[in-house]
């Protein structure tokens, strides 16, 4: 009686032992799962930036050519007056430029991200004017030729669509190469004077004119940059962008010489710039993450 009341207290104790350890191990029906988290950088963005922005090509160059020559008593007259109204002035520009954009990116492979942005920017104090006058020589004894110019170019406003393609060096921060499309509205004016002040009596050669050239144009732009998501659905970037919009040329003015009624020569002055430059500035962007799945723990 003893061995069998034994046996069984035993595997009474041994059945509860077994059920409290069972107890403790994990359900093989309900395990824990906690997928990964979305990606990020992906979805819309909007912000505002602020910089600087100055010209890639410093100059703006004129030049004066014959176009009429009465006699050939009068070329070497024509000639003093072109080489004199021919040369080049600085306009280096620089200012403030600040906007807005607007984006979509795509976060793909983990660190890898496309996407597509644009903006506009108005641009503050960005002429570069210049001037320059000369005295020279003519081809009668005594008599100097007096020359004027002055020369001033802007960019108004510049505008960018472009392609980006970056790479995350770590979850929060995107090193990034852009390019694409730009836009802007570019001017230029030339004033042009020439004359013989103390010029032989019955004689007068002069030139005096202002021409301008004010056009919106649309080139290439390329560069790069830095983007730190410091926030939940807040970065900052700093950028760098190059931009072409073409050179241009306008007529700015006539010269002619004339011996009372009789016209001895004319020459035409025309001015050519460049409209390209470089653009830094820093920028806040929020980033919308519409559609972005949430991040759902089961258990």
């Amino acid at each position: 009686m003893a061995h069998k009341f034994l046996t069984g207290a035993v595997l009474a104790l041994a059945f509860a032992t077994g059920s409290a350890l069972a107890a403790d191990l994990p359900s093989l029906k309900a395990p824990a799962y906690l997928p990964p988290p979305p990606p990020m950088w992906s979805g819309f963005h909007a912000g505002l930036n602020a910089g600087g922005a100055w010209n890639a090509s410093t100059g703006t160059n004129f030049a004066s050519a014959p176009f009429l020559i009465n006699g050939a008593d009068n070329v070497p007259w024509a000639a003093a007056a072109a080489i004199s109204g021919t040369g080049s002035v600085s306009t280096n520009g620089a200012g403030f430029i600040g906007g807005g954009q607007l984006g979509y990116d795509l976060q793909f492979n983990g660190a890898f991200l496309a996407g597509i942005e644009t903006d506009i920017q108005g641009v503050a104090s960005s002429n570069g004017a210049a001037a320059v006058v000369t005295l020279a020589p003519t081809p009668a004894p005594g008599l100097n030729l007096l020359t004027s110019i002055a020369s001033n170019k802007s960019l108004d406003f510049l505008g960018t669509v472009r392609g980006r393609l970056g790479y995350l060096i770590t979850p929060t921060l995107l090193a990034y190469a852009t390019g694409g499309l730009a836009y802007g509205q570019a001017t230029s004016t030339t004033s042009f004077f020439q004359h013989v002040p103390n010029d032989f009596s019955g004689f007068l050669l002069l030139g005096a004119n202002q021409g301008r050239f004010s056009q919106t144009r649309v080139g290439w732009t390329a560069g790069g940059g830095l983007e730190w998501m410091f926030w939940p659905q807040w970065s900052a970037k700093i950028e760098y962008l190059f931009y072409d919009l073409g050179a241009a040329a306008y007529p700015v003015a006539i010269t002619t010489d004339w011996q009372l009624t009789n016209l001895l020569f004319a020459n035409a002055t025309q001015a050519r710039t460049h409209f390209d430059g470089h653009v830094v500035r820093v920028g806040l962007n929020y980033h919308f993450n519409w559609g972005a799945a949430p991040v759902v723990a089961k258990y």
